[in-house]
């Protein structure tokens, strides 16, 4: 029976603002730049699973400023753009990083609806995020913190894990005190999200809100809204 529900945050429960593609599109115009969109695809998960690939041990706050700095410029490098890599870099994280842009978070339309139907029902929720900055300000700005009984984030030093590392899912099952077969975890990232919650035994169910992931997991939804049907 399941008893809880886990959700990854960015592009499951909130996005900044902009999807990241239309805003590469404005600032590349800007510049007058080319992307090459045959690449697109692989530098958004390249870019997106930077904090799976990093060390969350070994995290402090200026070699975190510094590494998301350097993810974005290769993302940048990857799209095939030479010049202006500094400034885009810049453009795109002013407009999009949690840690340059907190107030340009923005909660999708079936977020709060959904996890209100979920606590009404009574399932205990929580967050489990690889996210570079402190998660628990966010959400109380956003007015959903007081809907999770905890909110675990990768940079946390009292966690120090990274999805699809297994301790930052057991930390948060310890948490909540819900064992592993009595919780669903919600994410957009296959690897992190998809491979991370199977490997300790929490049924996953991918979210892939705009159709570029289709056929790639069984339990997939395009919308928060389908997910109590599937509980």
């Amino acid at each position: 029976m399941i008893k809880a529900v886990f959700f990854d945050f960015y592009y499951t429960l909130g996005v900044w603002g902009q999807s990241l593609k239309p805003r590469v599109q404005e600032i590349a115009a800007r510049y007058e730049v080319e992307i090459d969109w045959e690449r697109y695809a692989a530098a958004r998960e390249n870019l997106y699973s930077d904090a799976s690939d990093s060390d969350p041990t070994t995290h402090t706050l200026l070699g975190t400023m510094q590494e998301i700095i350097e993810s974005y410029c290769e993302f940048v490098r990857e799209l095939g753009v030479q010049e202006h890599v500094g400034q885009i870099t810049w453009e795109l994280l002013q407009s999009e990083h949690s840690l340059f842009a907190a107030n340009a978070a923005t909660l999708y339309d079936d977020t709060i609806p959904t996890l209100e139907h979920l606590r009404d029902a009574g399932f205990k929720l929580a967050i489990v995020s690889n996210w570079d900055t402190p998660l628990n300000p966010l959400t109380e700005r956003l007015g959903i913190a007081d809907y999770f009984d905890t909110i675990t984030a990768s940079h946390d030093e009292r966690v120090k894990s990274a999805k699809p590392d297994p301790h930052i899912f057991n930390y948060t099952l310890a948490k909540v005190g819900v064992s592993a077969e009595e919780t669903v975890h919600v994410g957009d990232t296959y690897e992190a999200d998809i491979v991370g919650a199977r490997n300790v035994g929490i049924r996953p169910i991918l979210i892939d809100r705009d159709g570029a992931q289709t056929g790639r997991w069984d339990e997939t939804i395009q919308s928060l809204s389908e997910l109590p049907e599937l509980l």
